[in-house]
């Protein structure tokens, strides 16, 4: 069981850095529960991608290396990978972008039924990004 969820989530990293929204949206489940760093808990797959598709136009990332742990039953994930990128227009609420490099140790939590993501919780330290971010 946790080699399929470890499957499942490599899918899901390795779509993250092909920027295809398509293929993160095929692992998760309909009824997907986001809840983002700092923000507010997001429902739904169509939530997700309005999510994504902000993430991809704001930001250039990518997710190396990756570290996966399972529970034995494969209903919970946590990765923890580092966060290399590039802050490519200004996002909500956050200072202007203007091309700043930044990297950042990021923790995620899973949950996982028939086959598909039903929770992502991302956790990373934003006074961190902050930093690196603001000219």
């Amino acid at each position: 069981m946790s080699t399929d969820v470890r499957d499942l989530l490599q899918g899901y990293f390795n779509a993250l850095n092909d920027r295809d929204i398509r293929g993160c949206l095929a692992l998760v489940s309909d009824e997907l529960i986001l809840q983002p760093n700092q923000g507010f808990t997001e429902h739904g797959r169509d939530a997700f991608a309005v999510f994504l598709e902000r993430q991809l136009h704001c930001y250039r990332e990518v997710i190396e290396p990756l570290a996966i742990l399972t529970d034995p039953q494969g209903r919970h994930a946590a990765c923890e990978y580092r966060v290399t990128g590039e802050y490519l227009a200004t996002d909500d609420g956050l200072p202007e972008a203007c091309g700043q490099r930044y990297q950042m140790h990021v923790g995620a939590f899973f949950e996982i039924e028939d086959g598909l993501i039903t929770r992502i919780s991302l956790h990373f330290n934003l006074p961190d990004w902050l930093a690196q971010v603001d000219d």
